[in-house]
């Protein structure tokens, strides 16, 4: 039996193992639903069948002062199957938050225990009941600031602010009222019904939602301005709290653009028109995630759609992508929703997917091919290499653990394994199979195993096989290439074959469709192949002569650890330069890079080719790749002699790509790799020279975002007149907001250890890290490679906080959490602190456990390195 299958029933095989034995056993009791805290596997299943039909009506008084509680009172009719047994309502506060329960109109006793609170069945009914409750809410979920609050209820937060049945699979809806002041704009999931202004206060009615989960239930009020405008026949409202008329202006037109796009493309592929009353969306400043796919009020960090006039390439095709994504959550997630939060995965792997598709016209210059690659490979193959690598699809027994779910597998390796299926199954045979998917559990829920029993049916393959090495289990395979040349001069190749190895030695097989390529003076020759065992023949390849090296992939969509040999290696090494094909040129960057974290390369010569790359390439997300593979070299896979002396050189070559790119966005992205690695004092002050003189680089126009980040560079460095500078920065901020920001993260550069500490002390406290992209700002800073050596005291004191963070923090911040605080280091010390932890902790929770090791990978193998 799979360990995917819920503990209820593992256990109910014992009693009948027995009898079948002749054993006499009792029955016995129910266990309370509400014995363990969070929602485990077992009370969801018991409400599953229990309840059914379920309305919400939920009113709110919001006061200004985020210091006053919020009184609610919520009110839930259901029908049940069972009036004897207990209700149990999920709500993560302390008793003396749950004011008064009733049924009906009577007010009955209750138990509020381990984040639940118990109703005895003795007071309901079979069919149809009403449970209403009066509670002052929970803040954690309600992100309240002094003037505005949106909720952030995924996975399962909706308890933390209010009574529910927090669980996927208990679809209901929602009827919203807030009172708020009346300066105040709010915003829910139903269009607006009415809105009242009453003894200076204002009562917004929301209509009842369509069916949702509480996961998806979304409000926000607060100081908010409203943008609107009728586009594709449809009216679109946004929200947002930017102070800079112009930036608005400029990027507002775009955002109505791109979302509508995304809308009429869905529509168009799934057959299905857009399910849900309205489409709003919200920018917030800070905001935990790059969107959030609430059905009819999306939630955006602000910074990821309100673009600077420097923005990158990337970032508009990133802005491009996560408007993409979350709108192809109201199809996959929204409309059709997962059963239970081990198949989350499902809804994001179908977001990316589709949002790879949407983009596509809105950037007709672009190689989206290599795109594909770049967006999901790299992050892919960083935790498919680690000894944390974890499965797409992965158990669970209490949604408490639903958050340690998240991560680059989700989000990047599944779109590649969906790519896959893709190309085995036909385009258009998938698409047939998704519209029947989306059209058999519209309003409900759906689990992977649904969706491959439709899919197999259109198929010969044994998609259950397939499923199971792709899904169900962790990592990648090794492909290598075993090649035999001819005697001659040309050494023409007479026998080729691709081998791929289980690196668990298991045996598994990865089946997936390859395009080897061999290298010589005429070119890439390619052939295609379906690796489906350990190997397979590549005869096509035959009789070519005068190879250099074969490339074991260039499709772009092979997934594996693809191993040369040495005389490949050092060919392509020398070569990757001169291929003449962007993708292919992206594929051997990733290969090299590989071998290098194999101990196949040396960090030296993938410096050296990272510089020979951008002195000729061409394609900005290759650029922009490279970038970022030289700063990962420059700060972490070499020492800091040989960095001193390789600054000039790396900086002066930076700078000239500033100088020389010609459009804004390849500027911009050469202009913050230089800021990013400035070492040298020529390269400092020009950095102060552009701060205090206030002259961009030449077409460049530099934001405010890029002149505190040159103050933060400057003050790491402690360059002369940094405290000045940084206080100058901050007075010439308008935006309130961003000057808090500074203000909360400005003692993590201090030159003063002590000042540092405190601030990471600071950091013990949750209520001080609510902003999670300033609290991952902040580590970054205080974890600097040029202060690694004093902040190697934070590590322990980091790793032991872990478990807490998973508590009160979001889906995403313990891995940034460990991402910030061990990116900075490299030496063996650091290694060894990591190490020391895990050992010395063996019962430590399994996939936070995973997830030290996925962040903490790069330093080991980098500490292995300096140690041979």
């Amino acid at each position: 039996m799979s360990s995917l299958q819920p503990p209820i029933r593992r256990r109910a095989l014992i009693p009948l193992c027995l009898a079948l034995a002749g054993c006499q056993t009792s029955t016995p009791p129910d266990p309370d639903p509400a014995e363990v805290a969070g929602v485990s596997r077992e009370l969801a299943l018991e409400r599953s069948r229990r309840l059914s039909d379920i309305h919400y009506r939920l009113k709110l008084k919001i006061p200004e002062d985020p210091a006053v509680r919020i009184r609610g009172e919520i009110a839930v009719r259901f029908s049940t199957t069972d009036g004897e047994r207990p209700l149990v309502l999920d709500f993560s506060q302390p008793e003396s938050s749950v004011l008064k329960v009733r049924v009906g109109d009577r007010e009955v006793p209750f138990r509020a225990e381990n984040e639940h609170i118990v109703v005895d069945g003795s007071h309901l009914r079979p069919g149809a009941n009403e449970v209403s409750v009066e509670f002052l809410a929970g803040d954690n979920s309600l992100n309240r600031r002094q003037d505005y609050l949106y909720t952030l209820f995924v996975p399962d937060r909706a308890s933390v602010a209010l009574p529910c049945f927090d669980q996927p699979d208990i679809k209901a809806s929602w009827k919203v009222e807030l009172e708020v002041p009346t300066t105040w704009q709010a915003v829910a999931n139903g269009p607006l019904e009415s809105r009242q202004d009453l003894d200076g206060k204002a009562l917004y009615s929301f209509l009842p939602t369509k069916p949702i989960s509480t996961y998806l239930l979304a409000f926000a009020a607060g100081r908010f301005q409203i943008v609107e405008s009728d586009v594709g026949g449809r009216r679109w409202r946004f929200f947002h709290r930017e102070d800079d008329a112009a930036k608005v202006e400029r990027n507002k037109d775009e955002l109505f653009s791109l979302h509508d796009k995304a809308l009429r493309w869905l529509e168009e592929y799934t057959g299905i028109a857009y399910p849900f009353q309205k489409f709003d969306f919200v920018l917030l400043p800070a905001f935990q995630y790059g969107g959030m796919e609430h059905p009819g009020a999306i939630f955006y960090r602000a910074s990821s759609l309100m673009l600077e006039e420097s923005a990158t390439l990337g970032q508009k095709l990133g802005r491009a992508s996560l408007i993409a994504h979350e709108t192809a959550h109201m199809w996959f997630g929204d409309l059709v929703t997962m059963k239970w939060f081990d198949d989350v995965w499902t809804k994001e792997v179908f977001a990316n997917f589709m949002a790879a598709k949407i983009v596509h016209p809105s950037f007709p210059d672009l190689n989206h091919e290599l795109r594909f690659l770049l967006a999901h490979h790299p992050s892919a193959y960083r935790i498919d290499r680690t000894a944390g690598a974890n499965p797409i699809r992965q158990p669970l027994e209490n949604l408490k653990e639903a958050g340690s779910l998240y991560g680059p597998i989700i989000y990047q390796k599944a779109p590649i394994v969906m790519s896959h299926l893709e190309r085995l199954l036909g385009e258009e045979e998938l698409r047939q199979g998704l519209q029947e998917y989306l059209d058999s559990f519209r309003f409900s829920n759906a689990s992977w195993p649904d969706l491959i029993a439709i899919l197999d049916r259109r198929t010969s393959l044994d998609l259950q096989e397939w499923s199971q090495v792709w899904v169900e289990e962790p990592g990648r395979p090794t492909v290598r290439v075993e090649a035999t040349y001819g005697s001659d001069s040309s050494r023409p190749i007479t026998g080729l074959r691709m081998v791929q190895e289980d690196p668990q030695g298991k045996g598994r097989v990865w089946t997936q469709d390859l395009t080897p390529a061999a290298a010589s003076p005429q070119g890439l020759h390619t052939a295609s192949i379906r690796l489906d065992g350990p190997a397979a023949d590549v005869d096509e390849m035959l009789g070519r002569s005068d190879v250099s090296y074969i490339l074991p992939d260039v499709s772009g969509m092979g997934y594996a650890l693809f191993k040369l040999d040495p005389a490949s290696r050092k060919r392509l090494l020398a070569e990757l330069s001169s291929i003449p094909n962007e993708l292919h040129r992206a594929i051997g960057w990733l290969t090299l890079w590989d071998a290098m974290m194999e101990g196949e390369a040396a960090a030296e010569e993938m410096i050296e080719l990272s510089l020979q790359l951008l002195s000729r390439e061409s394609a900005e997300l290759n650029i922009q790749q490279f970038l970022g593979g030289l700063i990962q070299l420059y700060w972490r896979w070499i020492e800091h002699p040989a960095r001193l002396e390789l600054s000039s050189r790396v900086e002066s070559q930076l700078w000239k790509g500033v100088e020389e790119s010609k459009s804004v966005s390849l500027k911009a992205a050469y202009f913050e790799a230089f800021r990013q690695v400035a070492l040298s004092s020529s390269a400092l002050k020009r950095l102060e020279a552009i701060l205090s003189g206030g002259q961009a680089p030449p077409g460049l126009p530099l934001s405010q975002r890029h002149r505190t980040s040159i103050a933060l560079t400057l003050a790491l460095h402690e360059f002369p007149g940094w405290k000045e500078l940084l206080q100058q920065q901050q007075r010439r901020i308008g935006n309130a907001e961003r000057r808090e920001r500074l203000a909360f993260i400005r003692d993590a550069v201090s030159d003063d250890l002590l000042q540092r500490r405190a601030f990471f002390e600071k950091l013990r406290e949750a209520a001080n890290r609510r902003r999670e992209p300033w609290v991952l700002a902040g580590l970054r800073l205080l974890h600097h490679p040029l202060r690694a050596a004093e902040s190697r005291e934070f590590l322990a004191p980091s790793l032991e906080m872990l478990e807490e963070i998973q508590r009160t923090g979001d889906i995403f911040f313990p891995q940034r959490w460990l991402d910030a605080s061990l990116a900075g280091h490299s030496s063996p010390q650091a290694a060894e602190t990591v190490a020391a932890f895990l050992r010395e902790r063996p019962d430590y929770p399994r996939r936070l456990r995973d997830k030290i090791l996925q962040s903490a990978d790069g330093l080991q193998r980098r500490a292995r390195s300096v140690v041979r």
